[in-house]
C-alpha cells in the first residue's frame, strides 16, 4: 500500500475533557512490522519526529466529522483526533481505515453499535476495553462512576454499552437515591460527582434513558443533580424556580391527565436544555440531538391532543371574544393561543395545514380582529404574533377572509384596517410592532405569493379591494403631515423652504418612513392600481414635501419613492411629474444641501444620472428648460452638463426633421401623386396599400396642415424645443411662443396626424441615409408611422 502524506493537526483529549494540540505534521498509512498491521503515522513537519503511531484496529470505532476530522478512542482515557487541512486528505485516510476494517467509506462511523452481529463479535473478543462494567452504586464509588461515564463519551460503541448497562440494572433510580442522601448529608464532593454523572448520562443521547430520567418521580432529582456544578461557588436554585416561581396556568381546565403531564414534562425538559446544560463544544454538538427530538415530539403530541379536543378549543375562542371576559383572563387566553401556534411550528407541513384550518374554522381571524383593537398592550402584542403565524403560513387564507368582510361590516373595523391602525398607533418609541406589521402587510399585498393560488382572480380582486377599502387608511398620516404645502410652487427657485407641517418628531418620521417603504413596494409591484391612486391623490407632490424634513432618512425615503416611479420609465408618470413641476423640491433639496458630500447628495445626483443614461427625453427637456441655470454651477459631476448635451442633441435632431419637410404645397401635391402611382405598380404590397387608400386622403391632409404649422413655429424660433413626449400640440398653440411645452397637460397622440415627427434613438443613421437618397431622387415619399 503506497504512502499518502497529508498535513494534519493531532489532538488528544485531556482529563478536563478539553482537546490538546499535540503538533502539526503529515499523516501516512503504512504497514508497521512492530505493530504487525497497517498503522497511521504522523511525522512533525518541523523536525520529522514521530507525533503519532496508531495501528488501525479492525474493531476500533473511527468517526468522521465535518469532512476534515477523524476521531477515535484507543483506551479508557485516551481519545485521539486528526484535523486535516484539506478534505481530500481526510477522505483518503478515511478510505484506508475503511479498507482495513472492511467498511463502506460512505459511512461516517466504522462500527455500528446497533448491529447485533457486531455485538456478538465483540463478545467473542478476549479484550475487555469496550465492555462496560458498572461499579456498585455506592457513595464511596461515585468518583469511579463519574470517571467511567466521562471516559466513554468519545466512543460510540462504549456509549451504547454503558446505556444498556444503565437501563438493565435500574441504575438511574439508584443514583438519584444517592443524590438525596448526599444532599441530606451536604456531601458537596459527592454532589459534584453526581453532576458529572447525570450530565454524562444526558450526553449518552439515549431516548430510553430520557424516558426514565424525565418521568414525574425522577425529573426534579435530575434537575437537583444539575444544580451542583463544580465550577460554581454556590449551587443554582433551579428546583425552586420550577416549583415556586414558574406557575402553570390553565386558561380552560384540562381534564386529560396525560396531556397535563406531557405539558409539565415538556416545559421542564426545555428548561434543562435551554437554561441548565452548558452549550456543547464542537465535539459534543451531536450529543444532545435526541434530547431535542424528545422535546420536538412532545410538542407534536401536545398540539395533536389539544387539536382533537374540539370542546376545549371552542371554549377558548368563545371566552376570547366574549365582552364579559375579564382583561386578565383574556390576556391568558391570548398567550395560550400564541404558545399553541408556536408549538405548531414543530408539525409536519400536512399536519400544520390541518392545524391552521382547524383554527380558521374555530374563528381565529374574527377573534384577532376584536383582540387587536383592545387597549391592553400585552394582549395586542400577543395578537400580532398570532397574526404573523397565520400570514406566514397562508397569506391566501387571510386574504380570503378579508375580502368577505365588506359584506358584513364597516370599513373601520376591517381586519387589515385594524392592522394598519395598530401600525400607525404603535406606542413603542422604536416602532418595533409597526415594523413587524409593515412586513406582514407587505406579505399580504405581494403579488408574488398570489400567483400560485388556485384562485386565478385572487390578485386582481384583492388589490382592487385593498385600494378601495384600505389604501386611504395607510396614507392618512402621510397626507395629514403634508396637508398645507399648497404654496410650494410659489417659492423662488433655489430658495430654502422650511415647511412648518413637515414632521420633525422622530417617531412620526419613522412611521412615515415605514409608510413610504410600503408605498415604494406598491410602485414596484402594483403598476395599474398605484398609478391611478398617485394621479388621483397627487401623492408624489405630497411625498416630496418630506424632502424638507430635518431627518435625512425620511428625505431619502421620499426621494426613493420618486426614484422608483422614474425608474419605471412610464410616460404617464413623466407627464404627471412635468405638469406638476415636481422636480423643484428635489432640486431645492440638492441646492440646500450645498457642498456637503453625503448620502442625500449622492442619491439626488444618481436620480438625474439615471434620467441622462436612460435618455428620458421629456424629463431632460423639462429639467434643462426650467432648472439648468440653477444647476449649471455644479461641476464636480458631469451629470448636468450631460443632460444639457442630450437636450441640445435632441433640439438639433428636431430642427433637422422639420427642415427636411419645409417645401411648398405644390411640390408636396406632386409627391403625393407620385407616391400613389409608385404604389399602384408595387405588386408585392398591393393588398396592404389597397386597405390604406380609403382613409389615407383625410389623414394626409391633416398631416400637411400639422406640418405647415410646425414649420411656421420653427420660424418663430420655438419649435425645436418641443420635446417628443408632448408632440400633440395644435397649430394654434404651436404658434404662440409664450407657452412652455413641458407644462402642457398630457394629451393622446394622434399618430396619423404626426407622420414624420415621431423620433427614435436610432434615427440619426436613418437621417443621414435619407439625406443621401434625397440628393439622388427629389421625389421621395413621406414616411408614415403605423
Amino acid at each position: 500500500m503506497s504512502d499518502t502524506r497529508r498535513r494534519v493537526k493531532v489532538y488528544t483529549l485531556n482529563e478536563d475533557r478539553q482537546w490538546d494540540d499535540r503538533g502539526t505534521g503529515h499523516v501516512s498509512s503504512t504497514f508497521v512490522e512492530r505493530l504487525k498491521g497497517i498503522s497511521l503515522l504522523v511525522r512533525a513537519e518541523s523536525d520529522g519526529s514521530l507525533l503519532l503511531e496508531s495501528k488501525i484496529s479492525p474493531n476500533t470505532a473511527y468517526q468522521k466529522q465535518q469532512d476534515t476530522l477523524i476521531v477515535w478512542s484507543e483506551a479508557d482515557n485516551y481519545d485521539l483526533a486528526l484535523s486535516f487541512q484539506e478534505k481530500a486528505g481526510c477522505d483518503e485516510i478515511w478510505e484506508k481505515i475503511c479498507q482495513v476494517q472492511g467498511k463502506d467509506p460512505a459511512l461516517d462511523i466504522t462500527q455500528d453499535p446497533i448491529d447485533e452481529s457486531e455485538e456478538d463479535h465483540f463478545e467473542e473478543i478476549p479484550e475487555t476495553t469496550h465492555l462496560v462494567e458498572l461499579p456498585p452504586c455506592e457513595l464511596g464509588r461515585l468518583e469511579e462512576i463519574a470517571d467511567l461515564v466521562t471516559s466513554v463519551l468519545s466512543s460510540p460503541i462504549r456509549r451504547e454499552k454503558l446505556a444498556l448497562a444503565l437501563m438493565s440494572e435500574g441504575y438511574i433510580k439508584k443514583l438519584l437515591g444517592l443524590f438525596r442522601v448526599c444532599e441530606d448529608l451536604d456531601n458537596r464532593e459527592g454532589l459534584h460527582h453526581l453532576y458529572e454523572i447525570v450530565r454524562g448520562v444526558l450526553f449518552l443521547n439515549k431516548a430510553a434513558l430520557f424516558e426514565v430520567m424525565f418521568s414525574d418521580d425522577c425529573i426534579m432529582d435530575v434537575v437537583g443533580c444539575l444544580e451542583y456544578d463544580p465550577a460554581l461557588v454556590q449551587p443554582k436554585r433551579h428546583r425552586e424556580f420550577l416549583t415556586k416561581t414558574a406557575k402553570f396556568k390553565e386558561v380552560i381546565p384540562i381534564t386529560d391527565s396525560e396531556l397535563r403531564q406531557k405539558i409539565h414534562q415538556t416545559y421542564r425538559v426545555q428548561y434543562i436544555q435551554d437554561i441548565i446544560l452548558p452549550t456543547p463544544s464542537v465535539f459534543e454538538e451531536n450529543f444532545l440531538s435526541t434530547l431535542t427530538s424528545f422535546i420536538f415530539f412532545n410538542k407534536v403530541e401536545i398540539v395533536s391532543m389539544l387539536q382533537e379536543d374540539e370542546k376545549f378549543l371552542t371554549e377558548v375562542f368563545a371566552q376570547l371574544t366574549d365582552e364579559a371576559t375579564e382583561e386578565s383572563k383574556r390576556r391568558e387566553l391570548v398567550n395560550f393561543v400564541k404558545e399553541f401556534c408556536a408549538f405548531s411550528q414543530t408539525l409536519q407541513p400536512q399536519n400544520r395545514d390541518a392545524f391552521y384550518k382547524t383554527l380558521a374554522n374555530l374563528g381565529i381571524l374574527p377573534a384577532l380582529e376584536i383582540v387587536m383593537g383592545m387597549d391592553d398592550l400585552q394582549v395586542r402584542a400577543a395578537a400580532i404574533d398570532i397574526f404573523s403565524y397565520l400570514v406566514e403560513f397562508s397569506p391566501s387564507m387571510v386574504r380570503e377572509f378579508v375580502m368577505q368582510e365588506p359584506q358584513q361590516t364597516e370599513d373601520d373595523v376591517l381586519l387589515i384596517n385594524v392592522v394598519i391602525k395598530q401600525m400607525i398607533c404603535d406606542s413603542d418609541p422604536e416602532l418595533g410592532g409597526a415594523v413587524q406589521l409593515m412586513g406582514l402587510l407587505r406579505t399580504l399585498i405581494d403579488p408574488e405569493n398570489m400567483l400560485a393560488s388556485t384562485n386565478k382572480t385572487e390578485k386582481t380582486e384583492f388589490l382592487s379591494f385593498f385600494y378601495k377599502y384600505c389604501m386611504h387608511v395607510l396614507t392618512a398620516p402621510l397626507l395629514a403631515n403634508t396637508a398645507h404645502d399648497k404654496n410650494s410652487k410659489d417659492h423662488p427657485e433655489g430658495s430654502a423652504k422650511i415647511n412648518p407641517v413637515c414632521p420633525d418628531n422622530f417617531q412620526t418620521a419613522q412611521l412615515l418612513a415605514l409608510i413610504l417603504e410600503l408605498l415604494t413596494f406598491c410602485v414596484e409591484h402594483h403598476t395599474y392600481h398605484i398609478k391611478t391612486y398617485i394621479m388621483n391623490k397627487d401623492l408624489l407632490r405630497r411625498v416630496l414635501v418630506l424632502m424638507n424634513s430635518k431627518h435625512t432618512f425620511l428625505a431619502l425615503c421620499a426621494l426613493r419613492f420618486m426614484r422608483r416611479i422614474i425608474g419605471l420609465k412610464d410616460e404617464y408618470y413623466n407627464r404627471y411629474i412635468i405638469k406638476g413641476n415636481l422636480f423643484e423640491p428635489v432640486i431645492n433639496a440638492l441646492l440646500d444641501n450645498g457642498t456637503r458630500y453625503n448620502l442625500l447628495n449622492s442619491a439626488i445626483i444618481e436620480l438625474f444620472e439615471f434620467i441622462k443614461v436612460e435618455d428620458i427625453k421629456s424629463l431632460i427637456a423639462h429639467i434643462v428648460d426650467n432648472f439648468y441655470k440653477a444647476l449649471e454651477s455644479i461641476e464636480y459631476v458631469q451629470t448636468f452638463k450631460g443632460l444639457k448635451g442630450r437636450y441640445e442633441q435632441e433640439k438639433d435632431r428636431q430642427s433637422q426633421k422639420l427642415n427636411r419637410y419645409r417645401r411648398d404645397a405644390r411640390s408636396m401635391d406632386e409627391d403625393e401623386e407620385l407616391w400613389f402611382n409608385d404604389d399602384d405598380d408595387d405588386e408585392d404590397g398591393e393588398a396592404v396599400e389597397r386597405r390604406m387608400d380609403d382613409d389615407f386622403s383625410d389623414s394626409y391632409e391633416k398631416f400637411m396642415e400639422a406640418k405647415k404649422g410646425a414649420a411656421n413655429g420653427a420660424n418663430n424660433g420655438k419649435s425645436a424645443a418641443i420635446p417628443p413626449a408632448s408632440p400633440a400640440v395644435t397649430s394654434s398653440n404651436s404658434s404662440s411662443s409664450s407657452v412652455k411645452t413641458v407644462a402642457l397637460p398630457a394629451t393622446p397622440v394622434v399618430k396619423t396626424a404626426l407622420v414624420g415627427l415621431v423620433d427614435y434613438p436610432d434615427d440619426e443613421d436613418e437621417e443621414e441615409e435619407d439625406e443621401e437618397e434625397e440628393e439622388q431622387s427629389p421625389r421621395k415619399r413621406p414616411r408614415l408611422s403605423s
